[in-house]
C-alpha cells in the first residue's frame, strides 16, 4: 500500500508556475509522482455554509476511514487462513486501491456535481451510515455463528479427562436398559495399562471378566469400558482411585450425541456456506493446518468420527464466496471510493475558503517515494510559501475563522493539505 499527499494552490499563472517548479523539482530528485486530481465546480453556496461544511466534511472523512478500516479488519477475519490473499479482496471500482487513487475522477451519476454542496455532502454520509449499519448487523450475525461454533469445538479440546466423549463412544461400548448391569469409563495412565488388564476384574466383586476395551488415547493415557454389577459402582470407584485409574462420570444418550454432532454440522454448514470463502476451505488432513488440540486418537470401530478434529479439517472442499464476504467486497469498494469524493470536496471547500471567489485552484495528487517525506514537504513550503500571505488575506477579508488554519501552528501548511494513507489498510 501507498500513502498519498493532496494538495492545492491557485490556478492563477504565477501558482501555476510554482506548481511547473514543484514537478520540476520532485522529478528530478525523484522525491514524489505527481499527477492533476480533477474535482468538479460545486455550487458553492454562502461562505458561511463553507464553513459549517469544512468542520462537517473532517467529521465525514474520520468517520469513513474508521468505516474502512473496520470493513477490511472484517474481510481478514472471515478469510481466517487466508490473509495473505485478504489485499486482492479489498479493491475500489475492481481496481487496486492505488491505481483508485491516482485514476480517480469523480462520479457524476452518484454524486451529480449540479447538486447544491451541501446536498452532495448529505448523500455521501447517509450512504456511509446505511453501510455501518449493515455492516454491524452482518458482522454481529456472523460473530455469533462463531461464538455458537467455538463453544461446541470447545467441548472437544483438553484431555480425556474434560472434552466430550460423543466423537469417541458409540452406543456398542454400553450395555444400556439393564437392570443390574452398567458400563463405566475408566481413564488409566499409559504406564499403567499393563497393571489395570491383569487388575480390573479384581478391584470389586461382580466386574464382568474380559468387558473392558480401550476406546481412545490421548498423550496421558487412554479411555476404557469395564462392565460391573450396578450395586458394586462405589466399591469399584474406591478401590479404582486407590490404583490411580479415574472413573469418569458420563451417561450414554444417543439423543443428545445426535443433538450436538447435528448442531456441529449445522454451524460448519452456515458459516462455510453462507460466510465463509472458498480459498479458506483446506482439504481435509491437511499438513499445513495448525491444530492446538490434544490429539485424541480412536479405536475399534472404523465407523466412528475420528476425534480432535478442527472445524475446517471437518469441512468439505467447494467453491463460490459466502454473503458475507461478497457484501464486504462490495462495499468495501463503495466506502472506500466515498471516502475518496470526501477528499475531493475537502480540497474543495478548503481551497475555496483560502484562496477566495471565484473558485480557481489546481489540486494535485503526490505520492511521495521512500524516505523523501521530510526533502518533499521541505520543497512543497519553499515553493508556496508566497501563500501565507493568501491565506491571511483571506481570513482578514472574510472576517471568519476558518477551522484548522493557523498559522503559527507547526502543523500548518500555506497550501491546502490532506492525507490519504493506504498502509492503514495492510
Amino acid at each position: 500500500m501507498s500513502e498519498f499527499w493532496l494538495i492545492s494552490a491557485p490556478g492563477d499563472k504565477e501558482n501555476l508556475q510554482a506548481l511547473e517548479r514543484m514537478n520540476t523539482v520532485t522529478s528530478k530528485s525523484n522525491l514524489s509522482y505527481n499527477t492533476k486530481f480533477v474535482i468538479p465546480d460545486f455550487k458553492v453556496g454562502t461562505l458561511d455554509s463553507l464553513v459549517g461544511l469544512s468542520d462537517e466534511l473532517g467529521k465525514l472523512d474520520a468517520f469513513a476511514e474508521s468505516l474502512i478500516k473496520r470493513m477490511a479488519q472484517s474481510v481478514v477475519d472471515v478469510m481466517e487462513d487466508a490473509k495473505g490473499k485478504v489485499q486482492e479482496n479489498l479493491l475500489a471500482n475492481g481496481v487496486d486501491l492505488t491505481s483508485f487513487v491516482t485514476h480517480f475522477e469523480w462520479d457524476m451519476a452518484k454524486y451529480p456535481a449540479k447538486q447544491p454542496l451541501v446536498s452532495v455532502v448529505d448523500t455521501v454520509a447517509k450512504q456511509l451510515a446505511q453501510i455501518e449499519t449493515d455492516l454491524k448487523s452482518r458482522t454481529a450475525s456472523y460473530n455469533t455463528l462463531k461464538t455458537n461454533l467455538e463453544n461446541l469445538e470447545r467441548k472437544s479440546m483438553g484431555n480425556l479427562f474434560t472434552r466430550t466423549l460423543s466423537d469417541i463412544v458409540s452406543k456398542e461400548d454400553f450395555v444400556l436398559d439393564s437392570e443390574y448391569l452398567i458400563t463405566l469409563l475408566v481413564i488409566v495412565p499409559k504406564p499403567s495399562y499393563t497393571q489395570w488388564q491383569k487388575t480390573y476384574e479384581s478391584l470389586s466383586d461382580m466386574v464382568v471378566p474380559r468387558s473392558t476395551k480401550l476406546l481412545a488415547e490421548d498423550n496421558e493415557g487412554g479411555l476404557f469400558t469395564v462392565t460391573l454389577f450396578r450395586k458394586v459402582i462405589d466399591d469399584f470407584k474406591i478401590k479404582a482411585k486407590e490404583n490411580k485409574f479415574t472413573v469418569r462420570e458420563y451417561y450414554y444418550d444417543e439423543k443428545e450425541i445426535k443433538r450436538e454432532r447435528e448442531e456441529m454440522t449445522r454451524l460448519l454448514s452456515d458459516k462455510k456456506q453462507q460466510y465463509q470463502t472458498s480459498c479458506v476451505a483446506l482439504k481435509k488432513g491437511s499438513s499445513t493446518l495448525p491444530d492446538h488440540r490434544v490429539k485424541v486418537t480412536p479405536l475399534g470401530s472404523p465407523d466412528r468420527p475420528p476425534a480432535g478434529r478442527t472445524d475446517r479439517e471437518r469441512e468439505s472442499e467447494g467453491e463460490g464466496e459466502g454473503p458475507l464476504l461478497r457484501w464486504l467486497k462490495v462495499n468495501f469498494s463503495e466506502a472506500f471510493i466515498a471516502w475518496i469524493h470526501i477528499k475531493a470536496l475537502r480540497v474543495f471547500v478548503e481551497s475555496v475558503l483560502r484562496y477566495g471567489l471565484p473558485v480557481n485552484f489546481q489540486a494535485v495528487l503526490l505520492q511521495p517515494k521512500k524516505s523523501s517525506t521530510k526533502r518533499l514537504r521541505e520543497v512543497l513550503n519553499s515553493v508556496f510559501r508566497h501563500l501565507d500571505q493568501v491565506a491571511a488575506a483571506s481570513i482578514l477579508d472574510a472576517s471568519v475563522e476558518i477551522p484548522g488554519l493557523q498559522l503559527n501552528n507547526q502543523d500548518y501548511f500555506p497550501y491546502v493539505y490532506f492525507h490519504i494513507d493506504l498502509s492503514l489498510l495492510d
